[in-house]
């Protein structure tokens, strides 16, 4: 953006002003006065000079003259004034404008097109012009980007939930269809044996839990976005919580003949801070993502779930020997709603925000999540959460 000079305040011109229209016209009076008087001076020095002296008394001929000069300087005068004045009033009157109007024009110019929805239109500012102009730009230029910003950030979230939409809606109705198709055929009596119908009602079930766990994200992702879901931070044993995780997702992973490995590297007396229901909840959306794309292909399904001591942190890897993630798609998987082309693809294709949750938890913890992956290799997430300290009694929050 282009800068321009500093500008004089407003007041300074006023007063710059003031003084012009006052002190001008005196000083021309004064000047004109001091002349015409020592040319009166010097006229009457030589005309009392010798044989001239007769000629100075007040009725001769340098009286007259006196009288003469006396009128013609008050013409000039008033005629010198009249044309200072003219002259100063046109000059000060385009200074005052290209100084004072001229912006203000300007500045309401863009106001116009603000209120027409032109959130583009920029006004050169300088953050060293401290002017009331230049304040006034610089204001305006705050105000408009901050629109522009919000207008933005509408926009984008308007789309997302476009496309929320739609990922909600197909994701709900294979899983809604899958069940009226085997309701249907329970009614038509198509599962006419007991193995069948357990069959069917085992899918049935299944498909309903995959409804739940779509309307559950979207539920916990809209308050944890708006705000709604208070976080209840305490201190927490590093070694006894994540102990308890993988017990609960053990056994969930055993019942798909997922093999499980964990290892805890840190102290057994590290404590960190964190909402714990929060934080189990960042575990067990990594760990549903890393089933998601496991190979199924593999002899062996694996999640290795590593601790590690980081000085005044702990680090979480969370890893799969899945399918991996496409370098291309690595950077975005922490976005809202983004899904690689082959979960767009697949059944097993969530919502989109599973992840977006967790970078958002882990984020308000004070903490940061990355990710690394390589195609058919797998893929491990990486996150960190700071420690809980005591000194001397006192605790302390790292």
């Amino acid at each position: 953006m282009k800068k321009k000079k500093t500008s004089m305040k407003f007041k300074t011109r006023l007063l710059i002003t003031f003084f012009t229209f006052t002190l001008l016209p005196l000083c021309c009076i004064v000047i004109a006065t001091a002349f015409v008087g020592a040319y009166m001076i010097n006229l009457r020095t030589n005309a009392n000079i010798g044989p001239l002296s007769a000629i100075t008394s007040p009725g001769g001929f340098i009286g007259s003259m006196e009288n003469v000069a006396s009128h013609a300087f008050l013409m000039y005068m008033i005629i010198s004034i009249a044309i200072i004045l003219a002259v100063t009033s046109f000059f000060m009157t385009k200074w005052i404008q290209r100084g004072v109007f001229d912006p203000i024009n300007r500045l309401n110019l863009a106001m116009k097109k603000i209120s027409s929805g032109n959130l583009d239109y920029a006004l050169e500012t300088n953050s060293e012009d401290t002017s009331e102009i230049g304040d006034l730009y610089n204001n305006y230029e705050e105000m408009r980007l901050r629109l522009k910003e919000s207008a933005d950030e509408k926009i984008e979230s308007e789309r997302q939930n476009r496309e929320l939409v739609s990922n909600i809606s197909h994701d709900l109705k294979t899983p809604i269809t899958s069940v009226k198709g085997y309701v249907e055929g329970i009614m038509d009596g198509v599962a006419d044996t007991p193995e069948k119908m357990d069959r069917y009602i085992k899918t049935i079930y299944s498909k309903a839990n995959d409804m739940d766990r779509l309307i559950n994200e979207l539920t916990v992702y809209s308050g944890i976005d708006g705000g709604r879901i208070p976080y209840h931070f305490q201190p927490i044993n590093v070694t006894d919580y994540f102990g308890d995780c993988v017990d609960d997702v053990g056994l969930d992973l055993e019942s798909r003949n997922i093999k499980l490995d964990y290892s805890n590297l840190t102290d057994p007396s590290t404590m960190i801070v964190a909402d714990p229901e929060q934080l189990k909840r960042v575990v067990n959306n990594i760990i549903n993502n890393s089933v998601k794309y496991l190979d199924k292909d593999k002899k062996e399904n694996t999640i290795e779930i590593r601790i590690l001591d980081e000085v005044d942190a702990i680090r979480v890897e969370i890893e799969d020997n899945g399918k991996g993630v496409p370098a291309r798609d690595l950077p975005r998987i922490f976005e809202r709603f983004y899904r690689t082309d082959t979960s767009r693809n697949s059944s097993q294709g969530g919502s989109g925000i599973g992840l977006s949750i967790v970078k958002r938890i882990i984020e308000d913890h004070g903490g940061y999540i990355w990710a690394t992956s390589k195609e058919g290799e797998g893929t491990c997430m990486h996150f960190v959460i700071r420690k809980y300290l005591q000194h001397d009694n006192k605790e302390e929050s790292v």
